[in-house]
């Protein structure tokens, strides 16, 4: 089974980290309860300050069925509010060592 990652980069004020990162935490569990595709999810502060926030699914279309179900996930846009300039990727993952 090849698995499917969705790649997010954003940018979080400092003041609203710590509530980003408990808002994040909350959508993540609520995520896995409903879609247990959802394998792991990575966030990586990088050196412009900016973050990439990535979550791998067990394949594509359990990526697809939790973006569908995206509206029934209320952490989503309180979580997402405390973000700016906020990009989304998905794609599949072709080697991994």
């Amino acid at each position: 089974m090849v698995t499917a990652v969705r790649s997010h980069r954003y940018s979080v004020a400092p003041a609203d980290l710590e509530e980003f990162l408990a808002r994040r935490a909350s959508l993540i569990g609520t995520v896995r309860e409903t879609h247990p595709g959802l394998t792991a999810t990575v966030l990586v502060r990088l050196d412009d300050g900016t973050y990439t926030d990535t979550w791998h699914w067990s394949g594509e279309r359990e990526l697809n069925a939790a973006l569908a179900a995206i509206a029934t996930f209320p952490e989503a846009p309180l979580t997402m509010a405390l973000t700016s300039d906020a990009t989304a990727n998905n794609g599949l993952v072709v080697d991994q060592r």
